[in-house]
């Protein structure tokens, strides 16, 4: 898992959005008949630290720029979490690409429902974009290289940018898990020069 306590962590994995997360020893299901046995149920997974009380345990901080062909720009981008908040920062005055912050879960208990990411944010000397995303996709796995533009562009990315400002504010993304999805990302990101900083973070799940 990635460190917290307040210490800067560089993305280890260049690919956008995470890879799928770890499924891990499978659990048994009752009652459901197998050639040896119950058969084993695919694990299901929730949201974790939230509040950031363990430090970034849980989130995956990547992004392009950890992609870029100069090894000089990847690491443009820093991340720390203290204080029950996270923060994406540009280590440098032009960064390259752009960076998030997120988690990754399965998409097996949601098929169907409206998913909401919100949380409170605060963005200081981001004259580029910065906001929230909740990505979904639609049988297909999440992973690969991309671009800020094929990013920016792919209708599977629900994408709320927020204006800068010294104060917290809430803001949200919704959007509905189709029944072919195999996973769906959440989190923050930030593209440009400046900081994002998260706290109070939720997701929560309703009636599509």
């Amino acid at each position: 898992s990635a460190p917290g306590g307040g210490e800067p962590v560089q993305a280890a994995d260049p690919s956008l959005p995470p890879s799928a997360p770890e499924r891990g020893p499978a659990v048994a299901g009752p009652g459901v008949p197998g050639p040896a046995g119950p058969r084993r149920r695919r694990p299901r997974f929730e949201p974790r630290n939230l509040a950031f009380d363990g430090g970034l345990d849980g989130w995956t901080f990547l992004g392009s720029f950890a992609e870029h062909a100069s090894e000089s720009h990847w690491h443009d981008y820093s991340c720390v979490a203290e204080n029950g908040s996270a923060m994406i920062s540009s280590a440098v005055p032009e960064p390259a690409g752009f960076a998030a912050l997120g988690q990754e879960l399965f998409s097996d208990d949601y098929r169907g429902a409206m998913l909401t990411f919100r949380a409170e944010f605060r963005t200081a000397d981001a004259p580029g974009r910065a906001g929230l995303f909740l990505r979904v996709n639609e049988g297909q796995p999440i992973r690969g290289p991309m671009t800020d533009r094929s990013v920016f562009g792919d209708p599977d990315n629900n994408i709320v940018t927020i204006p800068a400002s010294p104060g917290w504010a809430r803001h949200e993304v919704s959007a509905r898990v189709p029944d072919d999805s195999d996973a769906f990302v959440f989190g923050v990101f930030l593209a440009g020069a400046g900081r994002i900083e998260v706290r109070n973070a939720e997701l929560t799940v309703g009636h599509a």
